[in-house]
C-alpha cells in the first residue's frame, strides 16, 4: 500500500510484492509471538497507564469518583492518553506509515500535509465505531458481557468477550498484512482510503474488547449516566486520546528527519508493502496469541510460557 498526496484525498500506486515475502511473513509471525511472551500488562496498564492518568488528572484515577459530565469527558480523553502505549498503536503505525513521498526543500511540510490525510481517514473509521458502541453500550448496560462479573468456569465473562473480539480483529490484521505483501487478494488494492478507514474502525473496535481498568471505570460511568450521547462522546474521546501521542510522534519524526523518513519509506512500493505487511502481521499474531492462548493459560486453560515479571 502506498498512500500518496496526489489526486483526491488519498491516491494510490500499484502495490509491489517484496522480493522475499515468505521471510517477511516468518519474521513477523516470530516477532508477534515473541511480543506475546514478553508483553507485561502490569507495566503497560498499571505502571505506565495509571501513573500517566494520575499525573494528568492530579488524583488517583482509579480511586476517585468521576464527578459530573465535564469531569467524565476529561477522564475519557486522559484515560485514552494513558493507554497510548498499548499494542493497538502498531495498527496506527501501519496506517499512517506509508504516506506521501516528500522530497526537496519542502519535504518536511509535504510530509506533515501527507500525515493529515491518513490520520483523518483513520480517525473517521475509529470515531464511527467508538461513537456507535458508546451509544449502544449505554442502552444495553449490564446486559453486555464486557460489564459482567460472572464466570464461565474460571474465566470471567468479560474476558471471554475480549478473547473473541481481539481474536477476530487479530485475524483481520493478519489477512490485511498478507494482502499488503501480495500473498492474498487485496480487497483494497484500488481503494487505499477505504483501507485506512477500515484500519481505523478496527482500532475503534478495540473498545469492544478492552478490559483496561480505567476504560472499565469510564464504561460504568457512562452507563450510570443513562445518556447514550454521553456514552458516544466519551468513547470517541477515549479513542482520540489513545492515538493523539502517536500522531504527534509521527509528526515529530517527520520534522526531525526533515521529511527524509517518509521519502525513504515511500521510495519504492515494495519497501512500503514490506513495512506495512510486517507491522500488520506482527500485531495480528500478537493479538491472537496473547488473547486466545496466553490469556486462557493464565486461568489454567492450557499452557503458555510466563516471564518472571508476569507471574500472577
Amino acid at each position: 500500500m502506498t498512500l500518496t498526496g496526489r489526486g483526491h484525498g488519498v491516491g494510490v500506486t500499484a502495490p509491489a510484492r517484496p522480493r522475499a515475502p515468505g521471510r517477511v511473513v516468518l519474521g513477523s509471525v516470530a516477532a508477534g509471538m515473541l511480543l506475546a511472551v514478553l508483553w507485561s500488562y502490569e507495566l503497560v496498564d498499571h505502571v505506565i497507564g495509571d501513573n500517566v492518568a494520575k499525573t494528568l488528572l492530579g488524583h488517583d484515577a482509579k480511586a476517585t469518583a468521576i464527578g459530573g459530565t465535564v469531569a467524565g469527558l476529561v477522564f475519557a480523553f486522559v484515560s485514552g492518553l494513558a493507554g497510548t502505549f498499548t499494542a493497538c498503536n502498531i495498527a496506527m503505525a501501519a496506517a499512517v506509515g506509508p504516506m506521501s513521498q516528500a522530497g526537496g526543500a519542502d519535504a518536511t511540510r509535504a510530509g506533515l500535509r501527507g500525515l493529515l490525510r491518513p490520520v483523518g481517514w483513520l480517525t473517521a473509521g475509529m470515531v464511527a465505531v467508538s461513537a456507535v458502541y458508546g451509544f449502544v453500550g449505554v442502552l444495553l448496560g449490564d446486559r453486555l458481557p464486557q460489564l459482567s462479573t460472572d464466570l464461565v468456569g474460571r474465566l470471567p465473562v468479560r474476558l471471554i468477550q475480549s478473547m473473541v473480539v481481539f481474536g477476530v480483529i487479530g485475524l483481520v490484521f493478519v489477512y490485511l498484512g498478507l494482502a499488503a505483501l501480495g500473498t492474498l487478494p487485496d480487497p483494497f488494492a484500488h481503494r487505499p482510503a477505504t483501507r485506512v478507514v477500515v484500519l481505523g474502525a478496527l482500532v475503534g473496535g478495540f473498545l469492544i474488547g478492552r478490559p483496561y481498568p480505567l476504560f472499565d471505570k469510564l464504561f460504568h460511568w457512562t452507563v450510570d449516566s443513562g445518556n447514550p450521547f454521553y456514552g458516544a462522546g466519551a468513547f470517541v474521546l477515549q479513542s482520540l486520546g489513545n492515538i493523539a501521542i502517536v500522531a504527534a510522534l509521527f509528526a515529530l519524526l517527520i520534522v526531525l528527519t526533515r521529511g527524509r523518513f517518509i521519502h525513504w519509506l515511500a521510495a519504492t512500493p515494495a519497501r512500503t508493502a514490506a513495512v506495512t505487511g510486517a507491522l500488520l502481521i506482527t500485531l495480528g499474531v500478537f493479538m491472537v496469541v496473547y488473547w486466545d492462548v496466553r490469556l486462557p493459560a493464565m486461568f489454567d486453560y492450557g499452557w503458555f510460557p510466563t516471564m518472571p515479571y508476569n507471574i500472577r
